[in-house]
């Protein structure tokens, strides 16, 4: 079988031969890939000129949506990637992890469609005041960037690593072309084959190279994002291409790094958490027979129980069955390749040189039930290095497999300096019941790595494990981890984005953005709009209500109603010292109030308050004062229907400006109500009267 590209909107054989790809567990040959004859430049005009459009104009919303019906359409045909999934070396349980860990994490991004405004573009962050007078404000605006996501990829996770870097350009506006490592791309294409056939992307949002990647990188712009996940060497060679540096082309990577787990002293043998560390360390190692970006290659334990350490976790591995993953049985699968068995064992003696090996044997495994002897099988090793500090290959030399080395500590800072020698992490974790052990080391390892996870019995039921990377957190690290940032909720839709500052007046700015800028003008809306549909609402539109006197009597009764009795609002001979002159009314009851007054209490599109986004009371209100509120629409998200009976809305959230007789603000908030849009008979009737 010969693979094939999809560029240029069809599928390209390339020409030639092509590279063999084989079955991992028994080294047959599978497919052939090339993409000989492929015009990369091409492809990334393609992508920019006709990908690119569509997906900037849809809004956040749409591209959210379209995102879930595509999670939900290769959720129903998951089960059919995993026979094919098999040839790559994985177990079921591997396989899990990357089919429908990368399903899931088109499910998560879509999810982060809330996040976000119905626009195609973000408004990112708060108004910033320029002038005196407030006519003169600053506003950032994040757009769609107008090029390429480049993804090139690595060969463990074929699909987990394309749908968890394509669901976040997607969701930002921004097309794709995959570059997946060719040793598995036989698993991307079976996969992409379905994404085109499904029509929901639009044409140009997604291109696939399934042989060599050489030369993609020559066209690139500033426009372009590129993103790398695999080896740190490859992934720095990249980064100095001198068309990224001249260009200043994003370039985000996510390198293989040596990541570490430490044992706390509180976790001593025979505890929960020495239980849960042996069985997290014995799961990082053969899960993806341990090539996996964030696999556990240290083990950072105290010295008084490293042969505790040594002899358990042995054990442990010793009931680890290998062979093809197809064989009833086999809990590690074979590696990626045979290529791979020796870079990995090449590996394991430069290690040691310095070290030792406790358990494992390079020349040998035992191959469970039928398996095929010619696969690239691999046995668990385990290595002791008594000399961390002294003998530091360990913190530099990276065997990409089931691989991983035992090393002592006598103190936590000790530890904590073991775990930065690293020069920086995607992952480490840390085994420990005792908070303070806990607090510590993370705030003295953060530095140097992207994510730590805290192990204990109260996380453990619901802990994702070491090497779980979460679509909602960042997923990246400093120094030899790449120094990026991938995935992370709104943080990594970001980076597919440019930031801009607009200046301008707060009016000129609303109109720009879509949001109501605070001391923009006001538009008359004719009617209250608590009586409009979603769809009639304006951004701007403003009531003002009538006044209302506070009393005291307000004050007492909010106090017994509420049993909110603070100093500040019933005793008035504790004032000296405070910033308050008497007694002052409460600020829940002011927000009260002031929905009394805008509230329009008729049955009408406004369904239901959805909650409160922000609320400051800026000044304090006294018995005798009067307040008004300045009621104005500040934005609007139309929500999906969740079932077919169901009814469209939106939510829309207003900006609730409270003021005193002179003026000023006294409180300021953001509410968000659930406003119904126009069913069929509505419309109807609107557009005959238009």
């Amino acid at each position: 079988m010969k693979l094939s590209n999809y560029a240029l909107g069809k599928w390209i054989t390339g020409d030639g031969d092509g590279q063999n790809l084989y079955d991992a567990s028994t080294n047959e040959v599978i497919a052939t890939a090339s993409s000989k004859g492929l015009d990369f430049g091409e492809m990334m005009h393609y992508g920019r000129t006709v990908g690119s459009p569509k997906l900037r104009k849809m809004t956040f919303q749409e591209r959210g949506l379209m995102i879930k019906a595509l999670a939900m359409h290769l959720h129903g045909m998951r089960k059919k990637y995993y026979d094919m999934s098999y040839q790559t070396g994985a177990t079921k349980v591997d396989s899990w992890i990357d089919i429908e860990g990368g399903i899931g994490n088109l499910f998560a991004n879509a999810s982060l469609r809330r996040k976000f405004p119905d626009q195609p573009y973000f408004v990112d962050g708060d108004q910033v005041g320029l002038s005196k007078e407030g006519t003169f404000v600053g506003q950032h605006i994040m757009v769609p960037k107008e090029g390429v996501a480049i993804h090139i990829n690595a060969f463990n996770f074929p699909i987990w690593g394309m749908l968890e870097k394509c669901a976040v350009n997607w969701l930002a506006g921004m097309p794709a072309i995959v570059k997946p490592a060719t040793v598995t791309s036989f698993l991307t294409e079976f996969m992409v084959r379905d994404i085109i056939s499904s029509g929901i992307l639009p044409e140009g949002a997604l291109q696939l190279i399934c042989g060599s990647g050489r030369g993609i990188l020559d066209t690139v712009t500033s426009q372009d994002v590129v993103t790398f996940t695999g080896s740190a060497t490859t992934g720095r060679m990249l980064k100095s291409t001198p068309r990224i540096i001249n260009e200043a082309v994003p370039f985000n990577m996510e390198a293989d790094s040596l990541n570490c787990i430490v044992l706390g002293k509180d976790a001593a043998p025979g505890t929960e958490e020495f239980t849960l560390f042996l069985k997290e360390v014995r799961r990082e190692m053969t899960v993806k027979s341990g090539q996996k970006c964030t696999a556990i290659r240290r083990i950072i334990v105290p010295a008084d129980y490293i042969e505790d350490v040594q002899i358990q976790l042995g054990a442990a591995l010793q009931k680890t069955t290998v062979g093809d993953p197809r064989v009833e049985g086999v809990k590690m699968g074979a590696l990626a390749g045979k290529d791979q068995v020796a870079e990995v064992k090449e590996k394991i003696n430069e290690l040691l040189q310095s070290s030792q090996m406790v358990y494992g044997n390079l020349d040998q495994v035992d191959i469970h039930g039928n398996s095929n002897p010619n696969g690239a099988y691999m046995a668990p090793v385990l290595l002791r290095q008594d000399h961390p500090f002294k003998n530091t290959d360990v913190h530099d030399i990276e065997a990409f497999g089931p691989v991983s080395t035992i090393m002592p500590y006598d103190t936590l800072d000790d530890a904590i300096q073991l775990a930065k020698m690293g020069k920086g992490s995607l992952v480490c974790s840390v085994a420990t019941y005792d908070d303070k052990i806990a607090r510590d080391y993370v705030l003295g390892a953060a530095s140097y790595h992207g994510r730590i996870l805290v192990l204990n019995r109260e996380s453990a039921p619901e802990s994702t494990g070491h090497g779980s990377p979460m679509p909602l957190l960042v997923h990246g690290g400093p120094g030899r981890a790449g120094g990026g940032e991938e995935m992370g909720g709104v943080r990594g839709v970001k980076h597919y984005m440019q930031r801009c500052a607009v200046q301008g007046s707060p009016s000129t700015l609303t109109e720009v953005t879509g949001v109501y800028q605070y001391g923009g003008k006001y538009k008359d809306p004719g009617q209250h709009p608590f009586r409009k549909h979603f769809e009639d609402i304006q951004i701007g539109d403003t009531v003002i209500t009538h006044k209302r006197s506070i009393t005291e009597a307000d004050i007492v009764n909010f106090g017994n109603v509420s049993w909110d009795h603070f100093y500040a609002h019933t005793d008035t001979t504790s004032l000296e010292g405070t910033t308050f002159e008497q007694r002052v009314a409460h600020g829940y009851f002011i927000l009260s109030a002031a929905a009394g007054l805008f509230v329009d209490p008729g049955k009408g599109p406004v369904l239901l308050n959805y909650g409160i986004d922000e609320c400051r009371f800026t000044k304090p209100v006294y018995a005798g004062m009067t307040i008004g509120v300045r009621l104005t629409a500040k934005e609007k998200i139309i929500q999906e229907k969740k079932e077919d009976e169901d009814f469209q809305k939106g939510i829309v959230k207003f900006l609730v400006d409270v003021y005193d007789e002179t003026g000023e603000t006294v409180a300021i908030a953001t509410i968000l109500t659930m406003v119904k849009c126009k069913g069929k008979d509505e419309k109807e009737s609107s557009e005959s009267i238009d």
